[in-house]
Formats: C-alpha cells, sequence, structure tokens
C-alpha cells in the first residue's frame, strides 16, 4: 500500500518556534461553532426535532477540509471611514512586515466594485511543499462571516512553486481600531490532485429512476434522524 501523500510547511530557520505553525484546518474551527448544541429545544414543521448548525456535517466537514495557515504576528489597524486610508503596526521585534498594501489600480479602482478599497497582502513566510502531480487551493476561511477580512482565492502548483505565497485580502470590518492577534486564521489551503480534477460537465432532465432517487432521498432527509450521517457521509 503507497503511502499517503504528505503535505509540509517549510519556514527560514531562525522563524522556527517562534511564529504560530499551520496546522489542520478543524484546529480553527470558531467558538460560535463549537458552543452551539446540535440541537434546539424545539420541533421543526414535520415533528422532528430542530437541529442547529453543529448537526449540519457538510459545515463540519468544511471546516476540517484542508490546513489553515495563521497569522503569525500581533497587528494593529485604524481604518478610516473611507476604508482606504488604513494606518497599520506591529511590534518592532517582528522579523517582518506581516501586513504589505497593494495598489488599488490592481484591482480595477476606482471602478466598481473596490472603488472605496485599500487591497492588502498578508505576508506568508511558510513555503508548502506538496506531491508532485498536488496544486493547492487557497480560499478564504469556510464559514467565517465573523472574519473582519476577505482573502481572494488562488490555486498554485506549490509541486513546482518553489517559494512563499502571500494573500491578497480587502477589510471587511468597517472602520475603527482593531488588533488581529497572532494566530488569528487567515487562509484555508486544500490539496488538489491536478489529474482527478472534473473537467467534463452533463446538463440534462433526470430520468424517472433518477427522480424516484430524488424523491425516496428528500423523504428520508425530511423524516428521519441522522440519515446523512448514518447512510451518506463518507469520513474525510
Amino acid at each position: 500500500m503507497s503511502e499517503a501523500p504528505t503535505i509540509e510547511f517549510l519556514c527560514d530557520p531562525e522563524l522556527e518556534g517562534t511564529i504560530p505553525a499551520p496546522e489542520r484546518a478543524i484546529r480553527f474551527a470558531p467558538d460560535w461553532f463549537r458552543d452551539l448544541k446540535p440541537e434546539l429545544d424545539m420541533k421543526d414543521a414535520l415533528g422532528m426535532p430542530g437541529m442547529t448548525a453543529k448537526a449540519c456535517l457538510p459545515m463540519t466537514d468544511a471546516f476540517s477540509l484542508g490546513f489553515v495557515i495563521p497569522l503569525p504576528y500581533d497587528v494593529q489597524l485604524r481604518v478610516p471611514p473611507d476604508g482606504i486610508n488604513i494606518a497599520m503596526g506591529w511590534p518592532e521585534s517582528c522579523a517582518f512586515n506581516p501586513i504589505e498594501q497593494h495598489h488599488p489600480a490592481q484591482l480595477g479602482a476606482p471602478k466598481p466594485p473596490f472603488a472605496q478599497v485599500m487591497p492588502l497582502k498578508f505576508i506568508n513566510p511558510w513555503r508548502i511543499k506538496v506531491p508532485d502531480g498536488y496544486s493547492v487551493m487557497f480560499q478564504p476561511l469556510a464559514n467565517r462571516p465573523e472574519l473582519p477580512f476577505y482573502c481572494f482565492s488562488g490555486l498554485v502548483d506549490c509541486d513546482r512553486f518553489a517559494t512563499t505565497i502571500n494573500f491578497p485580502f480587502i477589510w471587511t470590518g468597517g472602520p475603527g481600531d482593531f488588533l488581529l492577534p497572532a494566530g488569528t486564521p487567515i487562509i484555508q489551503l486544500i490539496p488538489v490532485r491536478r489529474d482527478t480534477l472534473v473537467k467534463q460537465q452533463g446538463v440534462r432532465a433526470s430520468t424517472e429512476k433518477e427522480l424516484e432517487e430524488q424523491e425516496a432521498a428528500a423523504t428520508r432527509k425530511y423524516t428521519e434522524e441522522s440519515t446523512y450521517r448514518k447512510d451518506w457521509r463518507v469520513r474525510k
């Protein structure tokens, strides 16, 4: 049996042990999700137990998928009402500047939708190594609307790209003074084997058999407890 593929995160030797390390994504699941109970103290419209997002296994799997890179240092931001002239600061002991600016024109400013936006980027100290044939999808953290920033997505062939990758983002938290503490999750990354990418599609009407399957699954979904967990979900 072949060994499971491994992703590696490499930093400069002088940084090792001094900054928060990347970890499995599930370790960064937010408190609002961890604190939820699976069931509500009420029934749904069909008389089944009312369920919360904590019982939604697809959401749990999204939190768990891949890895997360955290912010290496504390960062202070002062965001003015115009959202553009953002002041940033961090401890003098930082080995590098954890955030830099992009030029607004790189997003097409002043044209919408970025007319009042200062694009920034997180400086990432980690090189990502993956086996041959793998790319890495970088994306905003799944199900994290409370984070005050939005990172842009990107797909990088990290099996060939032998240096670090920075993460462009825009501030979405409104004006005010903010502290982003070291360890704040900034990007979720998912290794993808390129030869398994689905590139063909079909668009058609369902057959009679497929409609029957769909109706049977829908009936079970709304009239039985934990059907997805018991019969449909595949552990990741």
